[in-house]
């Protein structure tokens, strides 16, 4: 069965950068690609009084340049030698906010995995990741996304950093695509505990126990760095093993939310080299 993956694109380097990181993480799979550009025409209509619906100027030219883009990216594709004959690539032009847009291809085009830049063309350097990419981490909680740094190497993840406090109990189908991703990798799970306390709880145990029980068919491994901000052991981690990516379980009120809004995850995310894969719980 085919692969879907969503690719929405600013036509900017990073949203070019991670559809190339795309290509590069399923290059021997059957992949339909969906390359997503949404516009929008709201903003630029001055009390009412310039028409913005379909059919007036100011829509047919920005659907037009979204439309030219997106054909830009198909020769890109093809003057790069991209052609690889197990992908196929159909684009889509939407007039809405990127966010709903994806929501909505998501659903219809039954997509199993969004991959796109950390930044698009207007995100200030000074930021971690750009406003959709937050949005889209935190709204879109019916499939997981890979966000790809700018700086990202194009190639197969080999070690995959999986951060967790233990104190949440997880659901095996929480960690199905983890568990796909590193069996077509061929990669190994490196389960990160931040420590805050000396030992742990009876029920930090028992979840632990759980996730030696589901990477039981993975290769993995479980580390421990204590009294260390979250941000800071995941960068040190990732950047002493020279791993190749970060997976997260996006639960609300998680110390996920600490890793997107704290300065010091400034090197993750700005400056990082390693793509974030983001996984949601199922229960929110």
């Amino acid at each position: 069965m085919k692969r879907k993956v969503l690719l929405p694109t600013d036509f900017s380097k990073n949203a070019w950068q991670a559809i190339g990181y795309a290509l590069k993480l399923f290059v021997k799979e059957h992949c339909d690609f969906y390359v997503l550009n949404s516009f929008s025409v709201v903003g630029h209509a001055i009390k009412g009084l310039i028409s913005t619906e379909p059919g007036s100027e100011l829509y047919e030219t920005a659907k037009l340049e979204s439309e030219n883009g997106l054909a830009r990216v198909l020769d890109m594709l093809a003057f790069r030698d991209y052609g690889n004959p197990k992908h196929h690539f159909e684009t889509v032009s939407v007039n809405a906010h990127a966010v709903d847009a994806i929501k909505n291809v998501v659903e219809e085009k039954d997509i199993d995995l969004i991959v796109m830049g950390t930044k698009g063309k207007t995100a200030s350097k000074s930021r971690i990741f750009g406003g959709v990419a937050i949005m889209v981490m935190e709204k879109v909680r019916n499939c997981p996304v890979i966000v790809v740094p700018e700086l990202a190497k194009h190639n197969l993840p080999k070690e995959i950093v999986f951060p967790t406090s233990y104190k949440t109990h997880l659901k095996r189908k929480e960690l199905d695509y983890l568990i796909d991703l590193t069996n077509h990798c061929n990669a190994a799970i490196r389960v990160l505990h931040i420590s805050e306390e000396n030992k742990l709880s009876d029920q930090q145990l028992s979840n632990k126990a759980l996730l030696k029980e589901y990477f039981n068919r993975v290769p993995h491994t479980f580390h421990t760095i204590s009294n260390t901000e979250i941000p800071t052991a995941i960068n040190c981690f990732v950047e002493s093993r020279d791993s190749d990516m970060v997976a997260f379980i996006n639960k609300k009120h998680s110390f996920f939310e600490s890793i997107l809004t704290n300065p010091l995850a400034k090197k993750m995310g700005g400056d990082s080299k390693v793509p974030l894969l983001v996984m949601h719980d199922l229960r929110n």
